[in-house]
């Protein structure tokens, strides 16, 4: 499905910014993209079989979680998937929200994405690449350029544009019954999420949840999905115990960040002691400033599990926001000893060990920024601070460098360029550093060019990088928080 105009407003207003911790939210004045290690990480386990079931690369399909209330999800172009919170804190089981990825997964294996833009090319086509592009800027982790690009781009914003028919609807239905079935799960999850919201289908229009604009909802499409699902060996199978534990760790984490903290402790009292009801606790006493009160049910989180990696990032991230830095390292380091491959865990204790303006410490920061960027290039955050690092060595051409794959990433191509040129005057020739700023402004300036001629002939203002041109971009891992 398509987004709503509001959440493409919101990403017109999008800021970057990271913080060491749990919950990377990039913020907006509506919405937000969330990043969290451990919740894609649950995501992407309930994922991956669905989507290799459906000849899809799981490597090559990213999936987004929106910070909104509201119950939606879609995909777009690129294979894409979007979540919302709102949906994945309706979903009651593993198995429902497992259903509905795999009901977006069905959308991208039978091409609704493409056959809908096929017959809006034109203008509308155009305006999609636009907002493609900005959208890619945005998710790199900076909303200036994302916004700029995106400004041209506000037809994106209506609902009906892409909303699918009935019959792709069945047909993605039809594909999530198999998938589940390949994996040996049950299709009932799908079934239950349809039915608990069944009353949409005699709602009018504007009073029905954004899914269910966009995915019209109808008493003959639940029933034949009900007939594929009991032809299933699987349709009894329930959730394991692991997959139900992970479900309810990932929603009482999105409720302790995004939820008021006094709805947290009413929803999750005192006198309720499993794990998850303690994890978001421990998330409401950091939001409401009793710093000591979360360290102190956090610390038997971790007593209970000393192995978990996101608690002691969890720690980490309370004891730096609270001023306690010196303090946060030891939990920080501990995160990414259990966790090594764990990008934005490199990042924020990268963060951590340059703001100590130890040289040691700088050095190591600097070989952690570098193992980040090998695995996400396209991070703008992680060229900031690689910036800050090699300027804190006295690494002036190195640190323009950096800030030339900075706005790089972002799509600023007038400010990549000239960040580029800087450096290569100061850099030595032929070095690595050299020839990739070298690349950077040969394709700027040919980007810019076709931009230019391009807005002379009235044609939509586009910017692409060298990355671009690869099948997929990458924006992953995650780490936790900045609400």
């Amino acid at each position: 499905m398509v987004a709503a105009q509001t959440f493409i407003t919101a990403l017109l207003r999008l800021m970057s910014g990271l913080a060491i911790a749990t919950l990377l939210v990039v913020q907006s004045q509506a919405q937000s993209l969330l990043r969290d290690t451990e919740i894609e990480e649950t995501l992407r386990e309930f994922s991956t079989p669905l989507l290799r079931a459906g000849g899809l690369n799981p490597s090559s399909v990213d999936i987004y979680i929106v910070n909104d209330p509201e119950l939606n999800a879609f995909v777009t172009r690129g294979q894409n998937i979007f979540l919302h919170s709102g949906l994945i804190m309706r979903a009651e089981t593993p198995n429902e929200l497992k259903g509905v990825i795999a009901h977006e997964a069905g959308h991208i294996v039978g091409g609704h994405i493409v056959r809908s833009d096929y017959g809006n090319r034109s203008a509308y086509g155009a305006m999609l690449l636009a907002a493609g592009v900005g959208l890619a800027a945005i998710l790199a982790g900076e909303g200036g350029a994302g916004a700029a690009i995106l400004g041209g781009a506000t037809q994106f914003g209506q609902v009906e544009a892409l909303a699918y028919s009935r019959v792709n609807e069945s047909s993605a239905d039809q594909y999530a019954a198999q998938f589940l079935e390949t994996t040996g799960q049950s299709g009932q999850g799908l079934i239950d999420f349809f039915e608990n919201f069944r009353a949409q289908e005699v709602l009018s229009q504007s009073r029905r949840y954004e899914y269910f604009r966009s995915h019209p909802l109808s008493a003959n499409r639940i029933d034949q999905l009900r007939e594929r699902v009991a032809e299933s060996p699987f349709t009894d199978t329930p959730d394991s115990p692991e997959d139900l534990h992970r479900h309810e760790m990932m929603k009482a984490k999105l409720s302790g960040f995004l939820d008021a903290p006094q709805l947290v402790f009413n929803r999750f009292p005192l006198t309720e002691m499993s794990k998850p009801a303690r994890y978001a606790r421990t998330v409401a006493h950091f939001r409401s400033g009793d710093i000591r009160s979360a360290v102190r049910v956090l610390d038997t989180l971790i007593e209970d599990e000393p192995e978990n990696p996101y608690f002691h990032e969890l720690k980490a991230q309370v004891l730096y926001e609270s001023g306690k830095r010196e303090e946060a390292l030891p939990s920080a380091e501990r995160a990414l000893e259990l966790k090594p491959d764990a990008m934005l865990l490199k990042v924020a204790l990268a963060q951590s060990l340059i703001e100590t303006r130890d040289e040691a410490k700088v050095n190591r920061a600097i070989d952690l920024l570098k193992s980040a960027l090998r695995q996400e290039d396209r991070y703008s955050y992680g060229w900031y601070l690689l910036s800050l690092a090699y300027a804190e060595q006295n690494e002036d051409a190195l640190a323009k460098y950096a800030s030339a794959e900075r706005y790089y990433a972002i799509g600023d191509l007038n400010s990549a360029r000239s960040f580029a040129g800087r450096a290569q005057k100061d850099l030595p020739r032929e070095t690595p550093q050299w020839r990739r700023a070298s690349d950077i402004i040969v394709v700027a300036d040919t980007q810019l060019e076709k931009s230019r001629r391009n807005q002379r002939r009235g044609k939509p203002f586009t910017i692409t990088s060298s990355t671009d041109t690869q099948k997929e971009s990458r924006w992953r891992s995650g780490s936790t928080i900045q609400p």
